[in-house]
Protein backbone atom coordinates (compact mmCIF):
# COMPACT_ATOMS: atom_id res chain seq x y z
CA UNK A 1 0.00 0.00 0.00
CA UNK A 2 2.79 2.16 0.75
CA UNK A 3 4.11 2.04 -2.76
CA UNK A 4 0.70 2.92 -3.88
CA UNK A 5 0.68 6.14 -2.22
CA UNK A 6 4.30 7.17 -3.17
CA UNK A 7 2.85 6.68 -7.02
CA UNK A 8 -0.29 8.34 -6.35
CA UNK A 9 1.55 10.91 -4.74
CA UNK A 10 4.17 11.39 -7.29
CA UNK A 11 1.52 11.50 -9.89
CA UNK A 12 -0.36 14.55 -8.25
CA UNK A 13 2.71 16.24 -7.98
CA UNK A 14 3.41 15.89 -11.72
CA UNK A 15 -0.46 17.29 -12.60
CA UNK A 16 0.66 20.23 -10.27
CA UNK A 17 3.47 21.30 -11.89
CA UNK A 18 1.85 21.09 -15.57
CA UNK A 19 -0.58 23.33 -13.92
CA UNK A 20 1.42 25.35 -12.41
CA UNK A 21 3.63 25.78 -16.05
CA UNK A 22 0.18 26.44 -17.94
CA UNK A 23 -0.88 28.60 -15.42
CA UNK A 24 2.99 30.99 -15.72
CA UNK A 25 2.61 30.47 -19.93
CA UNK A 26 -0.42 31.47 -20.27
CA UNK A 27 0.34 35.55 -18.37
CA UNK A 28 3.77 35.39 -20.08
CA UNK A 29 1.86 34.51 -23.78
CA UNK A 30 -0.52 37.58 -22.19
CA UNK A 31 2.04 40.04 -21.15
CA UNK A 32 3.68 39.42 -24.57
CA UNK A 33 7.10 38.59 -22.59
CA UNK A 34 7.37 35.38 -24.99
CA UNK A 35 5.36 34.74 -27.83
CA UNK A 36 4.24 31.97 -29.99
CA UNK A 37 6.20 32.59 -33.09
CA UNK A 38 9.10 30.27 -31.59
CA UNK A 39 8.54 27.21 -32.47
CA UNK A 40 9.59 25.98 -29.07
CA UNK A 41 7.43 27.98 -26.93
CA UNK A 42 4.35 27.53 -29.42
CA UNK A 43 4.96 23.47 -28.83
CA UNK A 44 5.12 23.94 -25.30
CA UNK A 45 1.99 25.72 -25.49
CA UNK A 46 -0.23 23.60 -27.04
CA UNK A 47 1.48 20.51 -25.50
CA UNK A 48 0.37 21.86 -22.24
CA UNK A 49 -3.25 22.93 -23.35
CA UNK A 50 -3.97 19.34 -24.68
CA UNK A 51 -3.40 18.12 -21.53
CA UNK A 52 -5.19 20.69 -19.30
CA UNK A 53 -7.60 21.29 -21.38
CA UNK A 54 -9.91 17.88 -20.78
CA UNK A 55 -9.65 18.82 -17.03
CA UNK A 56 -10.53 22.82 -17.51
CA UNK A 57 -13.63 22.52 -20.24
CA UNK A 58 -16.27 20.86 -17.51
CA UNK A 59 -15.22 23.46 -14.85
CA UNK A 60 -15.25 26.22 -17.56
CA UNK A 61 -18.37 25.31 -18.61
CA UNK A 62 -19.66 25.40 -15.02
CA UNK A 63 -18.28 28.78 -13.87
CA UNK A 64 -19.68 31.62 -14.54
CA UNK A 65 -18.07 34.17 -17.43
CA UNK A 66 -15.88 36.30 -14.81
CA UNK A 67 -14.89 38.64 -17.92
CA UNK A 68 -11.39 37.33 -18.64
CA UNK A 69 -10.35 35.64 -15.47
CA UNK A 70 -9.84 31.69 -16.13
CA UNK A 71 -10.64 30.36 -12.24
CA UNK A 72 -10.73 26.71 -13.37
CA UNK A 73 -6.79 26.21 -12.56
CA UNK A 74 -7.21 27.42 -9.09
CA UNK A 75 -10.12 25.12 -8.94
CA UNK A 76 -8.01 21.90 -10.11
CA UNK A 77 -5.35 22.69 -7.47
CA UNK A 78 -7.33 22.55 -4.87
CA UNK A 79 -9.18 19.76 -5.77
CA UNK A 80 -6.18 17.94 -6.52
CA UNK A 81 -5.09 18.64 -2.81
CA UNK A 82 -8.00 17.90 -1.56
CA UNK A 83 -7.73 14.11 -3.35
CA UNK A 84 -4.42 13.69 -1.95
CA UNK A 85 -5.32 14.62 1.27
CA UNK A 86 -7.79 12.28 1.15
CA UNK A 87 -6.24 9.57 0.24
CA UNK A 88 -3.39 10.11 2.30
CA UNK A 89 -5.27 10.71 5.26
CA UNK A 90 -7.70 7.12 4.79
CA UNK A 91 -4.71 4.74 3.23
CA UNK A 92 -1.77 6.42 5.41
CA UNK A 93 -2.13 4.76 8.53
CA UNK A 94 -3.04 1.07 6.74
CA UNK A 95 0.08 1.54 4.49
CA UNK A 96 2.61 2.74 7.07
CA UNK A 97 1.10 1.01 9.65
CA UNK A 98 0.01 3.66 12.51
Amino acid sequence: MASFLMIFNFAISIAWWIIIVQFVLSWLISFDVINLRNRFVAQLWYGVNRMTAPVYDPIRRILPDMGGLDFSPVIVLFGLYALQVVVNNNLGPMAYGY
